[in-house]
């Protein structure tokens, strides 16, 4: 049995096709305005949680980056403070000889001397109080001003350090354990910079300070060395978060971006077929007595 077709079966028919001619140039149109191939989840939502997904990463690997700047910043800085220290160190260590040649210094060479490694004192201790950002670089995790007191006392707490996230497995510390650079209290450098300059003024040979010296030299190089290996690891990561981040913007723009010259040309496409189905769809259905009467 062949079915009834009629002029409202064909009006119907002919509105549906319309409406999704229209709906596809619609799309095609808002994707050649926004250019972008989604603009709500329901058009691809694969796609949506697949351009969720790498926005989570590509924020992520921003604040990364700005933990590495961050780093990068304080690890430069005690590099430069560790630098300073040690240059202090080899003058004090030159004075330290030539304070040790007791037989051919008179008291007013000797008093010339000491001041000079009080001064050095004064200015190594200004450097052990280094600050970036409104913090001690060596003092840790502390919030006290400095970090050594006038008395030389460390106000480090024990064992905290500050570390900033760089990766999501890995951690690097930004600050410099200022105990182990410049000691503590009555065996901190400064103290020893204090034990020559009596001395010297006393007449006592300080020719025994030496290898204190040397030593405390050795720490502050040792801490510097540490400094160097970090910010070395700071710059590889910052290199390979660089590479990530051009790596996720091409897979967003793969997800998101529309290639323009496709959809213009789509979109003229669509143009013409949704024109033509006008034209074609006002002369197949010409109006009827039917029309009139309903």
């Amino acid at each position: 049995m062949v079915a009834r077709i009629t002029s409202q079966m064909l009006m119907h028919t002919a509105q549906a096709n319309l409406q999704l001619s229209m709906s596809t140039l619609a799309k095609l149109q808002n994707q050649a305005g926004t250019q972008k191939a989604i603009s709500k989840p329901s058009d691809d939502p694969a796609g949506a949680g697949e351009s969720m997904r790498i926005r989570a990463d590509q924020r992520a690997l921003t604040q990364y980056g700005t933990n590495i700047g961050d780093g990068l910043a304080w690890l430069s800085t005690a590099d430069d403070a560790l630098s300073a220290a040690t240059d202090v160190m080899h003058t004090v260590r030159d004075l330290v000889v030539q304070g040790a040649n007791s037989g051919s210094l008179n008291p007013a060479s000797r008093e010339a001397i000491a001041t000079q490694l009080d001064s050095l004192k004064a200015s190594l201790l200004a450097t052990a109080n280094t600050k970036y950002a409104g913090r001690s670089i060596f003092a840790g995790n502390s919030d006290a001003g400095e970090a050594f007191t006038a008395a030389y006392a460390s106000t480090a707490v024990p064992g905290s350090s500050v570390e900033r996230r760089i990766s999501p497995t890995a951690t690097v510390r930004i600050d410099v354990d200022g105990t182990a650079a410049f000691g503590d209290g009555a065996t901190s450098v400064f103290a020893l910079i204090d034990q020559i300059s009596t001395d010297l003024r006393a007449g006592t040979d300080i020719n025994t300070h030496l290898t204190a010296v040397d030593g405390a030299i050795s720490s502050i190089l040792g801490e510097q060395s540490r400094v160097g290996s970090r910010y070395g690891q700071l710059e590889t990561t910052k290199e390979l978060n660089m590479a990530q981040s051009g790596s996720l913007e091409s897979q967003r723009a793969d997800v998101e971006d529309v290639d323009l010259s496709k959809v213009i040309l789509e979109l003229k496409t669509q143009e013409v077929a949704y024109q033509t189905a006008l034209a074609v769809t006002s002369r197949a259905l010409q109006p009827t007595l039917m029309s009139f009467l309903s």
